[in-house]
This record gives C-alpha cells, sequence and structure tokens, in this order.
C-alpha cells in the first residue's frame, strides 16, 4: 500500500487486529521526534496527522482538534504529559542508542537509563515532548 497517497477511507478499511492512535497537539512534532530517536517511517506528515511505521506496523497520530467530535478530547489535559499508564514498547530498539538521540531533543526526559532487566531485555524509558513514555528494548543475550 502506498502510504504517502493512500485514501482515508482504504487505509481505514486495510486496519486490522490491535491498533494505536496517539492524541499529541502536533503530529507533524512528533512525527519528527520518532523519526529522530527511533528510527521510524512517516507518511503523510501535518500538523494534524501522520502514519507512523515501525517493525512492520503501523500507528496513527491524529492532532486534538481532529477530534473535535470524540469523546475522548475531553478528557485529555490543557498542558502537561498525555500518557499517563500507558507505555509503548519498541522491541527490537537499541536503548542506549535512542537515549542518545533523545537528550539531543528538547522535552524529552529519560525517565530511565537503559538497564539490563530480570526479564530477558535491556530496555530504557523516555517521555516524548508529548508525554508517552516510549520503551526501546532488545534482547539480552541467553
Amino acid at each position: 500500500m502506498d502510504l504517502e497517497n493512500v485514501k482515508a477511507a482504504q487505509f481505514g478499511r486495510s486496519l486490522r487486529g490491535i491498533g494505536l492512535n496517539l492524541l499529541v497537539r502536533d503530529a507533524a512534532a512528533e512525527a519528527a521526534f520518532l523519526r529522530q530517536v527511533f528510527g521510524m517511517t512517516a507518511h503523510r506528515v501535518s500538523r494534524d496527522f501522520a502514519i507512523m511505521g515501525y517493525g512492520g506496523q503501523v500507528f496513527q497520530l491524529h492532532s486534538d482538534g481532529t477530534f473535535h467530535a470524540h469523546p475522548l478530547l475531553s478528557l485529555l489535559p490543557e498542558a502537561g504529559a498525555r500518557g499517563a499508564g500507558i507505555e509503548v514498547r519498541l522491541y527490537d530498539t537499541d536503548p542506549d542508542l535512542a537515549v542518545v538521540r533523545a537528550a539531543g531533543v528538547e522535552g524529552a526526559v529519560i525517565l530511565q537509563a537503559p538497564t539490563d532487566k530480570p526479564h530477558g531485555l535491556r530496555e530504557a524509558v523516555i517521555l516524548c515532548p508529548m508525554g508517552y513514555a516510549w520503551v526501546p528494548s532488545v534482547p539480552l543475550p541467553a
């Protein structure tokens, strides 16, 4: 599918399984962060919308304005972090490299430096400027 030119209805009909849609103040800014820090691909990027690609999967970024008639909009904070209670886990993403990249992004916060965990992963926790917790990780050697 040509993600740069696909019509909204065709894209919507193609989605299967579980989906992720993050509401952000500025989709283009969030897409830039995700490209820079995690090497994601971004398609149809505008201030209001982006299709993001990672590991063969896609998810969406929507600006608040695109959700003007959605009941979720009334629950969003006017300022501050948005993603309390959710981790977006990025398996097969080097946490050491992601932390170095995130350190150069204004507003990004390293909540946890890269750490070897007992569940077999080396991972970090990075808050993007929008407040979502991104967890890049790689498997530890057996």
